[in-house]
């Protein structure tokens, strides 16, 4: 690498080299190097650029292949050479081309200059974009931001499927002295591209870690919620037996304005300790985690009551369209747990553009191909409902809790919306409201729609799991696809 002292000093940062990361990621002795001997092109810098800066090769995760690269930042700050750019391209795209999952350590300054200057250089290290092909989501792509990464890590995380932050880092366009001599404008690397930003303003990054060590353990477990390829199914884990969820019902207050934690549900539907949530910070008021169900990898999508009542703000949308086209890419069935009132509507919102946001959500629905199972297990109101995959949304099955209240808004809301003048006019008007409530009330309740089979089957809180586990093996189907997606959604950009 760059030498002993350039070594020590990433390690008194309390970071591992880049060859220590990528022998903590992959199954002991399996690292196959390519590209050892190669360096710099520029003469003045091949006796001090060791592999390019840029470490490339083929290993096991869990004896499953996978292509690694990683930065080497004790090689000229990690930035990259036109030869180990070139190697890294070409090596991923190699990968691509055999189905060989792709995951990157981050640690790179970007370009090296002297390699990008004058027409020459420049033209020479566009960023190629696997070799002008489209990625179309064809092998999972991890991306491990580790160290300070501008310019080229940034880009390869914006075009992944699973991007993975340690604590202390950052991942942006350029850092702040660029900045400052592009614009004037001071900003610290943390104010930039630090974890605080991309968790809870950007959506940027799924997870995020305490360390080194700790990312990598993540970046092995996401990996196996997919498949190798786009030609593959999601692995299947040892199936754990049915049970009955009998304190479910303890979780989810009747009250529809009582708080209560999802995860708590989600943990209990799911098989035990497999629930792995992606941003989690980000407009925490949808869930979107990758589980398991009877050993089998399934995509959830749950409201949040305890931000903003589960109602869903243009950053949820923006995360369901992402988690959407990620599921649906690799064969991934969706599950819906509704509890929200609808929509947040305030005008942060709108300046968000909250119409296009709860429209791009309905069109990654519309362009979904894999299995979708609803289950509406208390409040499920308006637009929020349809995005949610409802009733008329086209899910392979929609279940309710005898609590299920599904309608356009609250009964008390529209109470004041359909009756608010004729109330004015009354000798009663109190016991008139009480009686309109009651009625919408009744008609927001299961059972009507359960009786036109526009819910499919009014279930038992405690029986949740049995009935998903039961709805999923019928909408995956007994023939070779398997629930296979048609991967209409492969070519969706990462946020939309």
């Amino acid at each position: 690498m760059g030498g002993k002292d350039k070594i020590e000093k990433q390690q008194a940062k309390g970071r591992m080299s880049a060859r220590e990361r990528i022998d903590s990621l992959l199954d002991k002795n399996s690292f196959d190097e390519q590209g050892l001997l190669a360096h710099s092109d520029l003469p003045e810098a091949a006796d001090k650029s060791p592999a390019d800066g840029k470490i490339c090769g083929w290993g096991e995760i869990e004896k499953r292949p996978v292509f690694v690269s990683a930065d080497d930042v004790t090689v000229m700050a990690g930035a990259g050479g036109r030869v180990g750019v070139g190697k890294q391209f070409k090596y991923s795209k190699y990968a691509y081309d055999k189905g060989i999952p792709c995951i990157h350590l981050g640690d790179a300054g970007g370009a090296r200059v002297p390699d990008i200057m004058g027409a020459t250089g420049m033209m020479s290290m566009v960023y190629p974009i696997r070799n002008a092909e489209p990625r179309d989501r064809r092998v999972p792509q991890i991306v491990v931001i580790m160290g300070e990464c501008f310019g080229g890590a940034a880009w390869t995380a914006s075009v992944s499927d699973i991007v993975i932050q340690v604590k202390g880092t950052a991942m942006c366009v350029g850092g702040p002295s660029i900045l400052e001599i592009a614009t004037g404008e001071k900003a610290t690397t943390e104010e930039l591209g630090g974890w605080e930003l991309h968790a809870k303003t950007t959506g940027q990054v799924d997870l995020f870690a305490s360390d080194d060590k700790h990312a990598l353990q993540l970046a092995r477990k996401a990996l196996n919620y997919f498949p190798n390829s786009f030609r593959d199914l999601p692995p299947v884990s040892k199936s754990t037996a049915a049970k009955k969820d009998i304190d479910i019902t303890t979780l989810v207050p009747s009250d529809p304005r009582a708080t209560y934690d999802m995860r708590k549900v989600l943990a209990h539907i799911a098989d035990p300790d497999s629930v792995l949530e992606l941003r989690p910070l980000f407009d925490p008021s949808l869930i979107t985690a990758l589980a398991r169900i009877d050993g089998h990898v399934v995509g959830i999508l749950a409201n949040n009551p305890k931000t903003m009542a589960g109602a869903m703000g243009p950053g949820a949308c923006e995360k369901a369209c992402a988690f959407i086209a990620l599921c649906d890419s690799f064969h991934i069935p969706l599950l819906f747990i509704h509890d929200t009132p609808g929509f947040f509507v305030s005008k942060p919102a709108e300046q968000r553009a909250m119409p296009l946001r709860i429209m791009n959500f309905i069109e990654a629905l519309h362009h979904s191909t894999v299995p979708r199972v609803s289950v509406i297990i208390r409040k499920s109101y308006g637009m929020a409902h349809c995005n949610m995959s409802g009733g008329n949304m086209g899910s392979d099955t929609v279940l309710a809790w005898p609590i299920a209240d599904v309608s356009f808004m609250a009964p008390a809301v529209a109470v004041n919306v359909v009756y608010g003048r004729k109330l004015k006019t009354l000798d009663d008007p109190e016991k008139a409201r009480e009686a309109y409530i009651a009625d919408l009330s009744r008609a927001n309740a299961p059972w009507e729609a359960a009786g036109l089979n526009l819910i499919d089957k009014v279930i038992n809180p405690a029986d949740t799991r049995i009935e998903i586990i039961a709805a999923l093996r019928r909408a995956r189907g007994q023939s070779g696809d398997a629930g296979r997606s048609k991967r209409n959604l492969a070519n969706w950009p990462r946020m939309c």
